[in-house]
C-alpha cells in the first residue's frame, strides 16, 4: 500500500491493458478520483501497456 497518510491528489496508473488495470482505475473512481486527460497506450514488444492520470478534486477551501 501507500506510505502516504492521506490520498494523493494526482496519480498516474500504469500497467498492462487488461481487466486488472480497468479494475484499478474503477476502484480509484469509486474513491472519488476523476480521470485527467486521455489514456496513453504503448506496445512493449509483448503486450499493450496503458497509462491513465487521475486527480482527486480539492475539497472546498483547501489548497
Amino acid at each position: 500500500m501507500s506510505d502516504y497518510p492521506e490520498p494523493l491528489r494526482y496519480r498516474l496508473v500504469t500497467g498492462p491493458d487488461d481487466a486488472d488495470f480497468c479494475a484499478r482505475i474503477s476502484d480509484l473512481l469509486d474513491q472519488g478520483y476523476q480521470l485527467h486527460g486521455s489514456p496513453a497506450l504503448t506496445f512493449n514488444g509483448e503486450r499493450v501497456i496503458a497509462a491513465q492520470a487521475v486527480v482527486l478534486p480539492n475539497p472546498a477551501g483547501q489548497k
